[in-house]
């Protein structure tokens, strides 16, 4: 499966696996004790500073009946579209040139958007501050 971004793992998994806790009303440390394992690590894990063995997640799913697909269905639902897959797949048949050329222009537009969007932060940021001047009635500021 493709992704828009690499997504890690202990990025993904951990904050699934406290948001299934709570919702079941579960403490850390009932449900480390449930599966086998220390709170402090169940902690660890949560918060993304320990990766989650295939076992332990396994586990894990188990004590709340999710499959694995249930568990992992957000990451499904951000993956790329049916139109963004036949265009990675119609970059990748041009020839090496071709496709550097693709990446060029990408980021071209890319570059090209975010000065855009710079100009017209900008632009309104003037607009905000000529209206705070005060005029007077003579028509001076």
């Amino acid at each position: 499966m493709v992704f828009v971004r690499k997504i890690r793992q202990v990025e993904l998994v951990g904050p699934r696996i406290r948001r299934l806790r709570k919702e079941r009303k579960l403490t850390q440390t009932e449900l480390a004790a449930r599966i086998g394992i220390q709170q402090s690590d169940l902690s660890r894990m949560e918060k993304g500073e320990y990766r989650v063995s295939l076992d332990t997640l396994f586990k894990i799913l188990a004590e709340f009946n999710v499959s694995i697909g249930e568990f992992f269905d957000d990451v499904a639902r951000e993956s790329l579209t049916p139109r963004d897959v036949r265009l990675v797949r119609d970059v990748k048949n041009l020839s090496s040139d071709v496709r550097r050329e693709v990446e060029e222009f990408v980021a071209f537009k890319r570059a090209q958007s975010a000065g855009n969007e710079r100009a017209a932060s900008d632009a309104s940021s003037s607009a905000d501050a000529t209206e705070a001047i005060p005029v007077r009635s003579n028509g001076t500021a």
